[in-house]
């Protein structure tokens, strides 16, 4: 099996495993990654993660311009925001998820630090999230608004949308994107009941440790 013919395999097992799940329902919800040639493959418009094919997958050449498959997602602008601003994206997950999206509805959030620091393991994998306000679905200005982060941030959360998050590569960016789902689940969880979150200092030496991209 060629090296593209496994990456197809694995981006539709993987959105199959994420839906399956309940992380992300209907037709909602949009997978790339890079290919060895600098191109990159996406899940095609109005396809649902339970039943992606990996022969009709969008086939972009390393010019952005469509080659094969399907037609793409409508939220294409925030797919290559990503991957024009991080050199170590080689993938980029966008969900649907309930708990980030209910979590992205509360008026107290702090929009540039969107998950509290319950569990290490959400700063581990995302680092620190942003907030970003309501856009129209397929709206260019989200892939604007990623931009104007200049690469800084491995992970948006969309107010009232969903989650998107780049990794260096599919797997990384599907754990990633789970991560957030929990973090946020605990968040809502726990909403309202004073949880012992950690502390600063704590914080600190996780970053530290896992060397996190922390202070942009």
């Amino acid at each position: 099996m060629s090296q593209e013919s496994h990456l197809r395999e694995q981006i539709c097992d993987l959105a199959r495993s994420l839906f399956d799940r309940g992380l992300t329902h209907g037709s909602t919800g949009n997978i790339s990654a890079r290919t060895d040639d600098g191109g990159f493959l996406v899940s095609p418009t109005g396809t649902s993660f339970g039943r992606l094919d990996p022969a009709r997958l969008s086939r972009f050449d390393a010019r952005g311009t469509l080659i094969d498959g399907d037609k793409p997602t409508k939220e294409m602008p925030l797919h290559t925001a990503f991957y024009d601003t991080r050199s170590t994206a080689g993938a980029v997950v966008h969900l649907h998820s309930c708990h980030s999206v209910a979590l992205s509805m509360m008026p107290d959030v702090d929009a540039d630090d969107f998950l509290p620091p319950l569990t290490p393991y959400g700063i581990m994998k995302l680092g620190r999230v942003k907030l970003l306000p309501f856009f129209m679905p397929g709206d260019p200005a989200m892939g604007e608004a990623v931009r104007g982060l200049a690469g800084k941030r491995s992970a948006v959360m969309l107010a009232n949308h969903g989650p998107v998050v780049a990794g260096k590569d599919i797997e990384a960016a599907c754990t990633a994107v789970e991560e957030l789902e929990e973090t946020a689940k605990l968040a809502m969880m726990t909403r309202g009941l004073g949880p012992r979150m950690l502390t600063p200092d704590q914080v600190r030496t996780v970053v530290t440790k896992f060397n996190v991209e922390w202070d942009a």
